[in-house]
């Protein structure tokens, strides 16, 4: 019975362990959020403020607008080429994603690598333009890249 005892409360602690480390994760990605007010309010008064647009090849068809000022980046671009962020700028990225799903994991790995001033915008583009913020139609080309 004894060992019983022990093994139960062996796992609840690996899971407790798990848990714990999980939502300090969560917690110090979401202090890397930014709301929609806050970025307009950052883009409105300064310039130079490096905004991705790190939606998928599909989601950009799906709606083809961006926030006016933002550069398109493909998540497998940043990914394989981190020098295409600069460490000593703020950057912001957006998707479309519901649960910022794209936004929130090129966050993760960019605060892997000691990319501290990367915010990724909650909502994404629909809670922009939810908030009737303006963006304008993306024109250029682009590959759909169906490689796994």
């Amino acid at each position: 019975m004894i060992y019983f005892a022990v093994g139960v409360l062996a796992v609840v602690g690996v899971f407790a362990a798990l848990w714990l480390k999980a939502e300090r994760n969560r917690l110090q990605l979401e202090r890397h959020s930014i709301e929609p007010e806050e970025l307009r309010a950052i883009l409105d008064s300064r310039k130079g403020v490096l905004l991705f647009d790190v939606r998928l090849p599909l989601d950009l068809l799906a709606d083809a607008e961006m926030i006016p000022g933002a550069k398109r980046i493909p998540p497998k671009e940043i990914e394989q080429n981190a020098d295409v962020v600069p460490r000593d700028q703020d950057v912001f990225v957006y998707c479309t994603c519901p649960s910022d799903k794209t936004s929130r994991e090129m966050t993760r790995r960019a605060l892997a690598h000691h990319f501290l001033r990367f915010k990724f915008l909650r909502g994404g583009i629909a809670a922009w333009k939810l908030k009737g913020y303006p963006v304008v139609p993306y024109t250029e080309t682009f590959h759909l890249d169906t490689a796994t």
